[in-house]
């Protein structure tokens, strides 16, 4: 594996999703001067959720700026058919992939393919995906991304049966995977997250959406215990 471990410590990791794209290197470095050593990128490609978002080429522009800064890039695919384009966000730099059980037959494949890329692999599941669904590949994964709203778009509500999923999810995967969430959290739901078992927390508008994300992000790392 030539990217960078995930973290097994709790970390929040902003998601470029809400950030000002026009300022997307300085609102970046605002964050990683914070503490920030996760960021999240969200890809969408306008089937398996309808927006459509960025792609190899934003990865790639921020790949050195996060890596010299020690950081790695948590690369969030929500695309159909994930193994086709697999490789060229590795090539980009990410350093871990993260794919939907639901956009492909061959999820099996799918995580070699990104370990043979030189990344760590995750699987996310949606909120009417059972966290029993990942039973059968739980052996294979170095992360399980639990989304606690419906995935393709920022500033959604979260869910609150979440938590609860979260703890079944934490009983599905080993011991050694990182367990994920993304959707709604900030301040007020961070906490509750934590206690069920994530230990990466995924947050765009609670960080990007505050007039000094730095501080937004420094905050919602002390509301999750960090």
């Amino acid at each position: 594996m030539t990217g960078r471990p995930l973290p097994q410590d709790l970390q929040v990791a902003p998601s470029i999703l809400s950030s000002d794209f026009a300022r997307l290197g300085a609102q970046v470095q605002e964050v990683m001067d914070a503490g920030a050593r996760v960021i999240h990128c969200d890809v969408m490609d306008g089937h398996f959720v309808p927006p459509i978002t960025i792609g190899p080429l934003i990865v790639g522009s921020l790949a050195e700026q996060v890596h010299e800064a020690g950081g790695l890039l948590d690369v969030h695919v929500m695309i159909e058919r994930p193994e086709r384009q697999a490789g060229e966000f590795a090539k980009a730099g990410a350093d871990n992939i993260t794919f939907h059980l639901e956009a492909t037959p061959h999820v099996n494949y799918t995580i070699q393919h990104i370990k043979e890329g030189g990344c760590t692999a995750g699987v996310a599941i949606t909120p009417s995906t059972p966290a029993e669904a990942l039973r059968d590949v739980a052996s294979d994964l170095d992360l399980a991304l639990c989304m606690s709203v419906n995935p393709g778009w920022g500033g959604q509500a979260f869910l609150p049966g979440s938590p609860a999923k979260l703890e079944r999810l934490r009983h599905v995967v080993d011991e050694s995977a990182v367990v994920e969430v993304d959707g709604g959290v900030d301040r007020e739901t961070a906490a509750a997250v934590v206690r069920a078992g994530a230990t990466l927390l995924v947050a765009g508008s609670a960080i990007f959406g505050e007039p000094d994300p730095g501080e937004a992000f420094r905050a919602l790392v002390a509301a999750a215990g960090g």
